[in-house]
């Protein structure tokens, strides 16, 4: 049984910083392209980063190039999200999310509809 668990959410003054963690069990992590997604209230689930399987590729929202960077350790199943400079519109459930591989590979994706896994949230909050 897959499961993902995020951890590290919690309130924040703006321009402070977080980092989310999201442990992966129960298949070969190292083969998954990642993504963290976010919802505020009343909005659609956004993508914020995804990253490929081998780590070698990312893509971030326009909305937080240059203040949030994801990384990845295949030995410990677990992906990382080191969010700073926060801003109030940051505030959001984070959730992360996994798309099944086969092998390791420079793709990611883009898209909710594509993760085949996901997490259960970790609530960011961002007071101004």
């Amino acid at each position: 049984q897959v499961q993902l668990v995020e951890s590290g959410g919690g309130l924040v003054q703006a321009g402070g910083s977080l980092r989310l963690s999201c442990a992966a069990s129960g298949r070969t992590f190292s083969t998954d392209a990642m993504g963290w997604f976010r919802q505020a209230p009343g909005l659609e689930r956004d993508l914020v980063v995804c990253i490929s399987s081998s780590g070698s590729s990312t893509y971030y929202a326009d909305s937080v190039k240059g203040r949030f960077t994801i990384s990845r350790d295949n030995a410990k199943n677990t992906v990382y999200l080191q969010m700073n400079s926060l801003l109030p519109e940051d505030t959001a459930v984070y959730y992360c999310a996994t798309k099944t591989g086969f092998g390791t590979s420079r793709y990611y994706y883009t898209r909710a509809n594509e993760y085949d896994y996901w997490g259960q949230g970790t609530q960011v909050t961002v007071s101004s």
